[in-house]
């Protein structure tokens, strides 16, 4: 059983910074790919920024230029630096995994709140 903990969400000003972290319990070398997701009260939940094993990036539209997604393979990590964050990015976020042969599976999420 895969698990996934992220960590590093919190209340901050627009303008502001955090740093989301996940912590896997697998190694990253059986990660195909790593995705962060976001979800807001009443919306569908989104892809924000994914990275392949081969570390290639992916983001959304609205956080291009913004966040960073990356991984520490030696310590299972993976991060998403959130700068110049805006009230809108405030959501649930979700670190989600897909393994080689094998399926995808979630982190429990963590609460991100921008304050205008």
């Amino acid at each position: 059983q895969v698990q996934l903990v992220e960590s590093g969400g919190g209340l901050v000003q627009a303008g502001g910074s955090l740093r989301l972290s996940c912590a896997a319990s697998v190694t990253i070398s059986r990660i195909n790919v790593t995705g962060w997701y976001r979800q807001a009260p009443g919306k569908r939940r989104e892809l924000v920024a994914q990275i392949t094993s081969g570390s290639t990036t992916n983001y959304a539209d609205s956080v291009k230029g913004r966040f960073t997604i990356s991984r520490n393979n030696a310590q299972n990590m993976v991060y998403l630096q959130m700068n110049s964050l805006k009230p809108e990015d405030t959501a649930v976020y979700y670190c989600n995994v897909v393994l080689y042969f094998s399926g995808g599976y979630w982190g429990q999420g963590t609460q991100v709140t921008v304050s205008s």
